[in-house]
């Protein structure tokens, strides 16, 4: 022992063992996840477990715009594309956002695309089963009829493609740097040179007048 320092006393008999978080009660969380499944599977039967069905959507800014996720619910100009009643469309199951704005075509014609293979596959169970009407599932449908489980027609996985191929010698004979800064002063001097091609012209037919 050197200076004057603290005698070590070392706590040993604290009640650690009561401040441990344990996780023992996984198997019985995974049977309660379970049994909570199925009650919402048969609370919402015959209708898709997932919830009604959502527009595919790309994420705002720059740095995510390239990644898809689900959107609130249609625009109103997806559902007239589609054929598909305003106020019809939320007891069809169809989420509905009218503050939703299409800013792209081709995310539109997506989500129309996506409204009508919904539709084409929607099996719709008739108020009086026997006195069906139009647009209404008939009693062989209904007999085949299954509650959908998984998700309502997930996002659809795009892997990009690559093509590959050897490189020739006109490639290697080519420079991008180069080319990138020819480009550039094309579009710099643009102006000024069809300015100076005009007056040229101009000047050209005087003469051939002269």
């Amino acid at each position: 022992m050197k200076h004057n320092n603290v005698i070590p006393n070392i706590h040993f008999h604290k009640d650690w063992d009561t401040r441990v978080r344990t996780w023992f009660n996984q198997p019985m969380r995974k049977r309660r996840r379970r049994r909570a499944r199925n009650l919402k599977a048969a609370k919402s039967a015959p209708r898709p477990v997932d919830g009604p069905l959502r527009p595919i959507v790309h994420c705002p800014t720059n740095k995510y715009n390239m990644r898809l996720r689900l959107g609130r619910g249609f625009s109103i100009e997806e559902l007239k594309e589609a054929g598909i009643p305003f106020k019809l469309a939320p007891t069809i199951g169809i989420a509905v956002d009218q503050r939703r704005k299409n800013r792209s075509v081709d995310a539109m014609q997506d989500n129309v695309q996506r409204l009508k293979e919904y539709r084409s596959k929607l099996i719709l169970f008739p108020k009086n089963p026997a006195k069906p009407k139009a647009g209404e599932a008939t009693k062989d449908d209904l007999a085949v009829a299954a509650q959908l489980t998984d998700k309502l027609m997930p996002i659809p996985s795009k892997k990009p493609t690559i093509e590959v191929r050897t490189i020739t010698n006109e490639d290697r004979a080519k420079y991008a740097y180069r080319s990138l800064r020819i480009e550039r002063t094309n579009q710099k001097y643009e102006g000024i040179r069809k300015k100076r091609a005009a007056e040229k012209a101009a000047a050209e037919a005087e003469k051939a007048k002269k």
